[in-house]
């Protein structure tokens, strides 16, 4: 996996939201974040979470999405269950998915992060496949950019998010990606 100089994904589905825009100038992006999601709640493999990112989402669809009715959100990567990367914002642009946000005294992370969303929820374990993908598209990132954290997205949004999850294994994530480097040394 390679991101290219646009910041895109070389190999992967893009479907491109209109949530996003310039980054500061002069802005380096230095953190990952990495949330969840299903839309449904709950509920796996739907295209719920695409139509949200392209604005596509019918509120008529599911009682659910009443609630984002007028929500304007999106992230950089997708990792379905199966593995599968959709990429819906160029790492070069700011996507929309921190929200209210700060870390280590810097506000407004969607100014220098990129955001990953896992298929999953709070209540669900993570797919094998998705640690798989989701520890070689870091690993990209680290030799695209000058990442200094990894954090989930209750880390920079605390009190406000909870995700990845208490099923997020953050153990099992980092000693992949540290061996991934290893590897690649």
């Amino acid at each position: 996996m390679r991101i290219d100089v646009n910041g895109c994904l070389d190999g992967v589905r893009f479907i491109p939201s209109p949530n996003c825009d310039e980054r500061p100038a002069g802005c380096a992006i230095n953190l990952l974040v990495i949330h969840n999601i299903s839309l449904p709640p709950e509920e796996f493999s739907g295209d719920g979470v695409i139509e949200l990112f392209a604005n596509r989402l019918d509120p008529a669809a599911h009682p659910y999405y009443q609630t984002l009715r007028d929500l304007k959100v999106s992230a950089h990567f997708f990792i379905r269950r199966d593995g599968e990367i959709i990429q819906f914002v160029a790492c070069s642009k700011r996507a929309w998915h921190a929200g209210a946000s700060s870390w280590q005294g810097k506000s407004q992370c969607n100014d220098f992060s990129i955001g990953v969303e896992l298929e999953g929820s709070d209540t669900t374990p993570f797919t094998d496949t998705q640690y798989t993908v989701l520890t070689v598209l870091s690993r990209a990132l680290q030799q695209a950019y000058p990442i200094a954290d990894i954090v989930g997205h209750c880390d920079i949004a605390a009190g406000r998010k909870t995700d990845p999850g208490p099923y997020f294994d953050w153990e099992r994530y980092r000693s992949a990606l540290s061996a991934a480097g290893k590897h690649a040394e």
